[in-house]
């Protein structure tokens, strides 16, 4: 899978079409807003049944990434989880191979609002972490730098030929980035939307996922 490559405080970065950031100069892989268990969360608070597979589909998608980098480190930036109960009750199945997935490589659960405390899933579960010139946080804070989150799931609207195609992105300007929700049943926000016009400067750009990921001004 092909990626769109472009630096961010200094530092070279590469937007894979899957939805992840790798960091090739440390080997650092990071993923944000998996929201593993939501089919059980939905079915468990009286909402319609989703079919039972969105933790296989994300694992597997994160597994191909995983083999395709290699990383040293892969972060998770908050919302792996649905809510504290998905995390506990997840299949024994699906633990297993989060658990081969963290093999041979340090492993970091950021705290997101889905799932704020730690879990009994292996790795180091923190609030942000530092990793200068960058920080990786959940949600983006106003007048920071060199800032990666995830949170909003964003994405952005593209028309050729007459169509018009929303498609999950990155988002990016010379303060920060903003990560697209990697989980398969995680909605998106519109990049138009006040609460990312608001946080991203004028030049931003929004860079689409897909199998080869474009980058665009971000639509607002």
């Amino acid at each position: 899978m092909r990626g769109f490559e472009f630096s961010l405080a200094g530092v070279e970065l590469v937007a894979r079409g899957s939805g992840a950031l790798w960091w090739p100069g440390l080997r650092i892989l990071v993923v944000s807003d998996l929201h593993l268990g939501k089919s059980e969360r939905v079915l468990r608070l009286g909402g319609a049944p989703l079919p039972p597979y969105e933790a296989q589909d994300t694992l597997a998608r994160l597994e191909q990434d995983i083999e395709a980098c290699d990383p040293a480190l892969v972060i998770c930036l908050g919302d792996s989880f649905d809510d504290d109960l998905a995390a506990q009750g997840l299949p024994e199945p699906i633990e297993t191979w989060l658990t081969r997935l963290q093999a041979g490589r340090r492993w970091t659960w950021i705290e997101g609002n889905h799932d704020p405390g730690p879990v009994g899933l292996g790795g180091t579960h923190l609030f942000e972490l530092p990793q200068p010139p960058l920080t990786f946080r959940h949600i983006a804070q106003p007048g920071a730098a060199g800032e990666v989150s995830g949170h909003y799931h964003p994405k952005a609207r593209l028309s050729a030929r007459g169509r018009s195609v929303s498609r999950r992105c990155f988002l990016l300007d010379c303060d920060r980035l903003i990560l697209p929700a990697y989980g398969t049943y995680t909605g998106g926000l519109r990049s138009e939307d006040a609460a990312l016009t608001g946080l991203m400067r004028p030049e931003a750009l929004a860079i689409l996922t897909g199998p080869v990921p474009r980058p665009i001004p971000m639509p607002r």
